[in-house]
């Protein structure tokens, strides 16, 4: 492991969004297990819990799935994209980070009509490795 993502492994412990995401683990999960991944991250499989409703999610260092984990690990561009917001979580204080992200999904869906679109934390990340297509910015209707 490089020594940058075992800074952002130790930062997101500190910062308690991995700790947050272990909680995930043992309470949305059908069977919590954790397997290791690349850079520093756990990956859990089997999330049932109705929001996020993405496929997979970043708690920290923590990626869960809605999937099996091995089908995550699999997916190298997911997971790439997934490591990008565990960053993320290291530069934004943690939990911090989820406020900050709903608030920029809200906007983008303002903007857009989608979460992802327009929203920076899944642009940085890369909307192509997250699965995400780029929608058009909406056109703003006069009333006349």
């Amino acid at each position: 492991m490089t020594p940058a993502c075992r800074f952002r492994q130790i930062v997101n412990v500190v910062n308690l969004s991995t700790p947050l995401g272990l909680v995930l683990v043992a309470t949305g999960t059908r069977r919590p297990g954790l397997r290791r991944g690349p850079d520093g991250l756990l990956v859990a499989g089997g999330y049932r819990l109705p929001l996020p409703i993405a496929r997979a999610f970043t708690c920290g260092n923590v990626v869960l799935s809605r999937g099996t984990s091995g089908e995550l690990l699999d997916d190298s561009r997911l997971l790439r994209h997934e490591g990008r917001h565990a960053t993320q979580y290291a530069y934004c204080l943690g939990p911090v980070m989820i406020v900050m992200y709903l608030a920029c999904a809200g906007v983008s869906m303002v903007l857009c009509g989608d979460h992802s679109s327009f929203n920076p934390f899944e642009r940085l990340a890369g909307l192509d490795d997250g699965g995400y297509r780029r929608k058009p910015l909406r056109r703003l209707r006069r009333r006349t």
